[in-house]
């Protein structure tokens, strides 16, 4: 059933992108050839008022193909002789002014953003949305002394506008908190807005490098970190504490009331531990481990809003949604990102798929709530990724178009073909690549 959801998801993104550049294209006079979902060999197909409908076998795609779309004149190089350029034929896609076809490849990304604004307006109505208000202060965090109080709302941080908690949450995703970051934050208290500037909280922590469960009738070590004091020391994940500094530890529960009871300094712990029966000692000296927290927290969850204001959040939602794509699709030319963490149609599917299996026991609302936010998420992605400057999507083409705008002639045709044919090669060898990871990672589960 997952993979039938998750085909049905990315059958209507496809369908909904195609049917923009369709649309368009009818509504500027240019005969569209065929109009399909999928790629390969025609499982159904029909033809009507000149134009084939087709569903092909792989789901993973579509096609406009317009009249005209990828004809250019074949005229000998080697001859001097001037011509005259071809009249196009009547209905192509050629013969349309070029701001009528700068429209239909518009059209696609535009439909995708559409969508997802839809989907985007069904989740608000139903759950609302997710409001950048503060929920808790830390008593004498930096934040608390600049006056910042538990149901405030922050518009800015950091030089960027927030409308939503998930605003804040984004910049955490592109940038890194440090000891010698100052905070800079605008927020609403009480009806008025201020602007403070304040150190982030650093937490102050001694560690030996260690996991362990409460819950665990011993203090077994589950893991022991690399390079860490406790490795360092000759201790190992499996091993169970018995005492430190002399206090007896019976489990894990009395292991945890010990380090809240005496919270570790630089100063060395003598450890009794057991190991398979037979007990041994060790010294350990903790280091310190510095934390870096804003010292307040910040709202994730949904309320309601009315109906001008589902209309309003959406619109924002639809904002968040292409501005994280956008910083998203910066990052990996940054370094932030990585090739690796790109994901293609498997990886998508399997998302989907996962995500439906996760929350069906939830029940159906649940589930579909979450269907449609993949489906806003996917979409919006979609139509950020196909405006690219990329020749072979439509954003390659909107580029050819506004050197032809700023030319005042069409750019050589055989220069443009040429392009597009070593871009798609290009896109391939990345899909087949990102195909290849996202089934590394299926098989590695």
């Amino acid at each position: 059933m997952k993979w039938i959801i998750a085909f049905l998801i990315l059958s209507i993104l496809i369908a909904f992108h195609e049917f923009g550049h369709f649309l368009f294209a009818k509504m500027a006079g240019v005969d569209v050839e065929e109009f399909s979902i999928g790629f390969g060999p025609r499982l159904l197909t029909t033809v009507k008022n000149g134009t084939r409908y087709s569903l092909k076998l792989l789901l993973f795609g579509g096609s406009c193909q317009m009249k005209g779309m990828y004809e250019y004149d074949d005229e000998d190089e080697d001859d001097d002789t001037p011509k005259e350029p071809a009249e196009p034929e009547e209905g192509s896609f050629q013969a349309a002014s070029l701001g009528k076809r700068a429209a239909i490849i518009f059209a696609g990304p535009l439909f995708n953003f559409i969508l997802a604004f839809v989907g985007a307006v069904i989740i608000i109505s139903l759950v609302g949305y997710d409001p950048a208000e503060v929920v808790y202060v830390q008593d004498g965090s930096p934040a608390a002394e600049a006056g910042l109080c538990e149901g405030d709302t922050v518009t800015n941080f950091m030089g960027d506008h927030v409308s939503i908690g998930r605003d804040l949450s984004m910049w955490f995703v592109f940038n890194s908190l440090t000891e010698d970051t100052k905070v800079t934050m605008t927020y609403v208290h009480e009806g008025q807005k201020k602007t403070v500037t304040f150190d982030p909280q650093v937490t102050v922590r001694y560690m030996m490098g260690m996991t362990y469960h409460v819950d665990q009738p011993t203090a077994l070590i589950e893991a022991v970190g690399t390079d860490s004091p406790l490795e360092k020391a000759g201790v190992s994940a499996g091993d169970v504490i018995t005492s430190i500094d002399g206090t007896e530890i019976t489990d894990a529960k009395s292991l945890n009331t010990y380090f809240s009871e005496h919270p570790l300094t630089e100063t060395s712990v003598h450890l009794t531990l057991d190991r398979g029966g037979e007990s041994f000692e060790a010294d350990v000296t903790p280091v310190e481990n510095r934390s870096v927290s804003l010292g307040f927290s910040y709202n994730l969850g949904r309320v309601k809003t009315s109906s001008i204001g589902v209309l309003k959040y959406s619109i924002i939602e639809l904002r968040y949604l292409i501005t994280s794509t956008v910083r998203s699709v910066g990052a990996l030319f940054t370094g932030v990102f990585g090739v690796d963490d790109l994901s293609g149609p498997v990886g998508v599917v399997d998302i989907v798929g996962e995500t439906y299996e996760e929350t069906k026991s939830e029940g159906a609302l649940i589930t579909w709530m979450n269907m449609i936010n993949l489906l806003i998420l996917i979409s919006a992605n979609l139509g950020v990724m196909n405006l690219l400057p990329i020749p072979g999507l439509d954003g390659g083409r909107l580029f050819f178009m506004l050197f032809e705008l700023i030319l005042r002639r069409p750019v050589n045709k055989k220069v443009e073909m040429t392009l597009q044919l070593v871009a798609v090669l290009a896109l391939l060898l990345l899909s087949v690549y990102v195909m290849y990871h996202d089934i590394l990672r299926l098989l590695a589960r």
